[in-house]
């Protein structure tokens, strides 16, 4: 990710200032703002629909290369509600339960993710973000080793019998 270069409260520039045992980004004027570089939360919806798990592409991505909704927790909002609001936003479908399966960093992004096993129902419609959907029986899912592939593997884990 880019770090800014100009003060978001004042416009002044920001130069590396040692803070809380790190460098950080911080203004020169004497405004006190502090670039903290904090993640931003972002909630994933592993959908689950009739048995099936609805995989989606994003139009940005290349094709072939599918993953799970994603989106961002909007302020004010739990990130149970914002799940279920991203897979009725994008999938157009009723989300009746949101389950957590675990909290993942996504450095690359400067993301954390909250996932969530999303029990859903009703017609897929995409919205204008995705360009296209699957559906794969969960025992034919594959976890991916970044961002949201580690909640389908601890899914998929925590799925299997246990001795």
């Amino acid at each position: 990710m880019k770090s800014p270069r100009f003060c978001s409260a004042c416009g002044a520039p920001l130069a590396p200032t040692p803070l809380a045992g790190r460098l950080r980004l911080a203004c020169s004027a004497p405004c006190g703002h502090v670039e903290w570089g904090n993640p931003l939360p972002v909630v994933a919806a592993l959908v689950e629909r009739e048995g099936l798990i609805v995989l989606a592409r994003n139009h940005a991505w290349q094709p072939g290369v599918f993953g799970l909704v994603t989106g961002f927790l909007e302020a004010g909002e739990s990130p149970e509600a914002a799940v279920m609001r991203e897979v009725k936003e994008e999938l157009a479908l009723e989300a009746s339960s949101a389950t957590l399966i675990g909290v993942y960093p996504f450095e690359r992004k400067n993301e954390v993710i909250l996932a969530y096993h999303v029990q859903a129902s009703g017609e897929i419609v995409l919205n204008e973000e995705l360009a296209e959907f699957r559906l794969i029986a969960p025992e034919k899912l594959r976890p991916w080793d970044f961002g949201t592939g580690l909640a389908v593997r601890d899914w998929l884990l925590a799925r299997e019998p246990r001795p």
